[in-house]
């Protein structure tokens, strides 16, 4: 028998905030510009939701540390100056918000910094406060669970009362691999098919998932 689900957690960007289509936009022009030209889908496939170390080791590889450390300064830049003009919440999240009753948390891969700043401008911070993971705090990103595991075991639940909602390749895999149930959003950049698998449920409409984790 299926345990019931007790436990949300969300990944944060493409799956609350609208932050993919701009990192991948900085990231296309960025690849042009330094020496590694790259169109969307490859950039999609190698960095989303992969966590900043894993991203620069990748650059590294292709390009030396110091292109990679030009990369990183000059994508932090124009993120950051995008996130404050343009960034909006993933359409829907603030109603699945208000409907959801289950406690939620957040487990990114971004660091809470970034946190700090994408949730601020949105307004979706105090509805986590206190209950924000980064892979920061982890030994291993995602697709490992540490980061998934890391986070249930603070918030206090067993990892087969738990969904991930994520947006990331990378990201249902750790869910799998923490033992999970996935929820695989595939409004944004990731094709469906990339995300479907075992124990995942893959959805093209956020505000569909209350009654999806309902369903679960």
């Amino acid at each position: 028998m299926t345990s019931p689900i007790e436990l949300v957690i969300f990944d944060c960007d493409g799956v609350l905030v609208d932050t993919e289509s701009i990192a991948l936009r900085i990231n296309v022009a960025l690849g042009a510009e330094l020496g590694w030209p790259m169109d969307e889908r490859e950039i999609v496939d190698r960095f989303l939701g992969r966590s900043n170390a894993a991203v620069h080791a990748q650059l590294s590889e292709r390009l030396g540390t110091a292109t990679a450390d030009i990369w990183d300064k000059l994508y932090v830049e124009r993120l950051n100056a995008a996130v404050d003009n343009e960034l909006t919440e993933v359409p829907g999240v603030s109603d699945v918000l208000d409907r959801l009753t289950l406690p939620r948390c957040i487990a990114s891969s971004g660091s809470h910094e970034k946190m700090r700043r994408t949730l601020g401008v949105t307004g979706l911070h105090s509805r986590f406060e206190g209950r924000i993971f980064s892979t920061t705090e982890v030994a291993r990103g995602k697709p490992e669970p540490d980061l998934f595991l890391h986070a249930a075991a603070t918030m206090g639940f067993p990892p087969e009362r738990c969904a991930v909602i994520e947006d990331s390749q990378y990201g249902v895999r750790a869910a799998r691999a923490a033992g999970m149930r996935a929820f695989g959003f595939a409004g944004g950049l990731t094709p469906a098919e990339w995300l479907a698998g075992p124990d995942t449920v893959v959805f093209e409409q956020m505000r569909d998932l209350p009654e999806l984790l309902a369903a679960a």
